[in-house]
C-alpha cells in the first residue's frame, strides 16, 4: 500500500477530480518500450514494404551517380543538377518508411493514455535541477526497475539476434556468390527480416512494462482519507459556508417575495399562521399566482405590508392553507383552487367597486368549495 509524504496510508481510490487534475499535468502512465516497440515495428514495417523499391532506387542514383561523362565532371551546371535529381530519387525512396516511422511515432504514445497536450507538463520545473532530488532518483525503486529493463532487453535482442542469424547463415553466405544488385536486394530483405524478429523480442519486455506502468501510475494517483474529506470540502463546501450561503439565499428570496406583495390583488390569512398573495393577470390569462407566502412571523409581515400598500386581506383559513402547502412562488394554483379563488377575486373587485361608489357591498364569503385532496387541517 502506498504512504503519502506525511506517512499516511494511500488507501483510497483517486476521486474524479484527482484524475481529472492528474491529466491536466499530463501525469498519465507512459510506457518507454511501447514506444519503442511501436517505432521499430512501423520503421521495419516500412523498410519491408518497400525495401525492393528503396534498393532499386538507390542502385538506380548510385549508377547514375559514378557513370559520369568527361563533359558533365567538368561542367558545373549539370553537377548541381546531378546533386539535385539524386536528393530527389532519394528522398522518395525514403520517403514511405518515413512515413511509416511518423505514424507509429503517433500511435504509440496515445495507444496508453490517449492523445494529451499539456502545457503544464512542457513548464520547466527547479525542482529538476536540485541534485538531491536527482540522486534520489537514481537510487530509487523506479531506477532499479528501469535497470532490470533494459538488462532484460538487453538479453532478450541477444537471444533472438543470434537465433536469427543462426537461422539465415546460408542465406548470408550465399549473398557472395550472387550479382551485385541481387546481392543488395537480398541483403536488404535479410536486414528487414531479421530486424523485425529482434524487434518481436521487445514485444515481451513492452508486455511487462505496461501493466507495471499502470500500476504505478494509479499508486501514485492514490489518496488519503484525509485528502479525500479536504477534496470534498473544496468541492461541495464546508458545512458552516454552505449553511450561511442557503441562509442568504432565503432572506434575498424573502425579500424579493415581500417587495411582490404590493402587486397582489387579495391577501387571504388563517387569520394568524399563515398568509397568502394572489395576483390574477386577466391580460395574459392563465391561473392566479402565488406571490407570497408564510408563516407565523413571515404571514405577519405579508399582513403589515398588504394593508400598508391597500391590498385586501381576507380571512379563509381553508383556503389560506390549502394554497400554502399545494403551491410554490410564482407557480400557478392548482386547477382545484379555481372556483375558490374565483370566487374570492370576484367578491375583491365588488369590495372595490363598493369602496368606489359604484355598487353594493358584497356579501360575506361562506364554505369556499375546497377539494378534499387539497384540505389541510392545522
Amino acid at each position: 500500500m502506498a504512504e503519502s509524504e506525511s506517512g499516511a496510508d494511500k488507501s483510497e481510490e483517486p476521486t474524479e477530480k484527482r484524475l481529472r487534475e492528474s491529466r491536466e499535468k499530463g501525469q498519465l502512465a507512459r510506457s518507454r518500450e511501447l514506444n519503442t516497440v511501436a517505432v521499430t515495428l512501423g520503421g521495419i514495417g516500412g523498410l519491408l514494404a518497400s525495401g525492393a523499391s528503396l534498393a532499386q532506387s538507390l542502385m538506380a542514383m548510385m549508377q547514375g551517380t559514378f557513370e559520369l561523362s568527361r563533359e558533365t565532371l567538368f561542367d558545373e551546371g549539370s553537377m548541381s543538377m546531378l546533386l539535385l535529381s539524386s536528393g530527389l530519387i532519394a528522398l522518395q525512396a525514403i520517403l514511405p518508411l518515413l512515413i511509416a516511422l511518423l505514424i507509429a511515432s503517433i500511435l504509440g504514445p496515445i495507444a496508453l493514455g490517449g492523445w494529451l497536450f499539456s502545457a503544464k507538463a512542457m513548464a520547466p520545473k527547479v525542482s529538476r535541477m536540485n541534485p538531491a532530488a536527482g540522486l534520489k532518483r537514481m537510487f530509487s525503486t523506479k531506477a532499479l526497475v528501469e535497470l532490470l529493463k533494459a538488462l532484460g532487453k538487453f538479453l532478450v535482442v541477444l537471444s533472438v539476434a543470434l537465433l536469427v542469424l543462426s537461422s539465415y547463415q546460408d542465406d548470408l553466405l550465399s549473398i557472395a556468390k550472387q550479382p551485385l544488385d541481387l546481392a543488395i536486394m537480398h541483403s536488404v530483405e535479410i536486414v528487414g527480416w531479421c530486424a523485425l524478429w529482434m524487434a518481436c523480442g521487445l514485444i515481451l519486455i513492452a508486455a511487462v512494462d505496461v501493466p507495471f506502468q499502470l500500476w504505478d501510475n494509479k499508486q501514485k494517483l492514490m489518496m488519503t482519507k484525509q485528502e479525500v474529506k479536504d477534496e470534498y470540502k473544496d468541492s461541495e463546501g464546508k458545512p458552516e459556508v454552505k449553511s450561511r450561503i442557503r441562509q442568504l439565499q432565503r432572506e434575498a428570496a424573502q425579500r424579493r417575495m415581500m417587495q411582490a406583495v404590493p402587486e397582489a390583488d387579495v391577501v387571504i390569512t388563517n387569520p394568524t399562521h399563515f398568509a397568502v398573495a394572489l395576483k390574477y393577470d386577466a391580460a395574459k390569462g392563465g391561473a392566479p399566482k402565488l406571490l407570497a407566502k408564510g408563516g407565523d412571523f413571515v404571514a405577519l409581515k405579508i399582513r403589515e405590508i398588504a394593508q400598508e400598500h391597500q391590498v385586501t386581506v381576507l380571512e379563509s383559513p381553508a383556503l389560506a392553507r390549502a394554497v400554502y402547502y399545494s403551491t410554490e412562488l410564482e407557480q400557478e394554483i392548482p386547477a382545484g383552487l379555481y372556483l375558490a379563488v374565483a370566487q374570492v377575486l370576484a367578491y375583491v373587485y365588488q369590495l372595490r367597486q363598493y369602496r368606489t361608489g359604484k355598487g353594493r357591498r358584497p356579501d360575506p364569503l361562506n364554505d369556499l368549495p375546497i377539494p378534499p385532496d387539497l384540505r389541510r387541517d392545522e
